[in-house]
């Protein structure tokens, strides 16, 4: 019987990876190279580990799903929404409470927004999930740092061109009005927008594998925030068919812990983690039978 086997690639894009000199854009106004903006420490090798498993491990895979952070550069999770009480800029990884900016330590620069701005903050601390983080400008829709690292775009292509089918797309974040770290749903969903809600065709495509690879950046937010959800809208049963390639992800510098706990406690639910490696072999595997099967 053909096994279906799928791979979910979180937020794969340039801005979070440290790539060298010769991955660079010029921008042509300033002549400069074009930086990634939120880079992730060894996400650069972990997208080539990607690539080259995608390119060893094609035949295997039966289905290859990425998503990819899309925000506009007025979004509330960055810098050019926010203001100090003293007119001054917020940096970037700054977090940001309801009660600091009830205390105006923090105010939105279009005043008229403070009330929606403090039922979301509230909203979102009743989760209990996060605080209100200001990132760097990132993944701003239509710049060179929202593309896919090029490795992997290079491999996901070859992939569609042998099987005749598209890899699936999944943007997530261009409502500036909440964040939106998991592919499944943002952090507070917007009534009226649904797609900050949950995505239940992803899961439904998902839940159609016999088995799902989970890898991308960063495994301290958008992968961690993206299989919690997939666990919590899944059955026990389900979650035996999860994988997360612990060497294909990595954390944003100062959440190696957070890194650690989100293996951890996924390993204590039953998911299943291993290594680039290892998931080769099982796509070649897979590759093999199949190939029995069909004669």
């Amino acid at each position: 019987m053909k096994n279906t086997y799928h791979l979910l690639l979180i937020d794969p894009q340039n801005d979070f990876c440290d790539v060298p000199a010769s991955y660079l854009i010029t921008d042509p106004l300033s002549g400069r190279p074009v930086l990634p903006t939120l880079p992730v420490p060894g996400a650069h090798a972990d997208m080539q580990r990607v690539a080259q498993l995608i390119e060893q491990g094609s035949e295997g895979l039966d289905a290859i799903s990425i998503t990819l952070d899309a925000h506009h550069r007025y979004d509330i999770a960055h810098p050019s929404f926010w203001m100090t009480h003293e007119q001054r800029e917020v940096a970037p990884f700054t977090t940001i409470s309801a009660a600091a900016v009830r205390a105006q330590q923090f105010v939105p620069r279009d005043h008229r927004a403070l009330p929606r701005v403090l039922r979301y903050l509230d909203s979102l601390e009743i989760n209990g999930r996060y605080q209100l983080m200001v990132w760097p400008v990132h993944c701003e829709i239509g710049t060179w740092g929202h593309g896919v690292h090029a490795d992997v775009r290079a491999a996901y292509n070859q992939w569609e061109d042998r099987h005749c089918k598209p890899v699936q797309k999944i943007l997530k974040g261009s409502n500036p009005w909440t964040e939106h770290y998991s592919a499944v749903m943002a952090e507070v969903p917007d009534d009226h927008d649904p797609e900050t809600q949950l995505n239940q065709s992803l899961l439904e495509n998902l839940g159609a594998a016999d088995r799902i690879y989970i890898a991308g950046e960063a495994s301290s937010h958008c992968v961690k925030a993206s299989t919690e959800h997939i666990v919590a809208h899944c059955s026990p049963a389900d979650r035996e068919k999860l994988v997360l390639i612990t060497d294909c992800m990595s954390p944003v510098a100062g959440f190696e812990e957070v890194h650690t706990a989100f293996l951890r406690e996924m390993q204590a639910l039953g998911i299943r983690l291993a290594t680039a490696e290892e998931v080769r072999a099982e796509l070649i595997a897979n590759a093999n039978a199949n190939a029995i099967a069909n004669g």
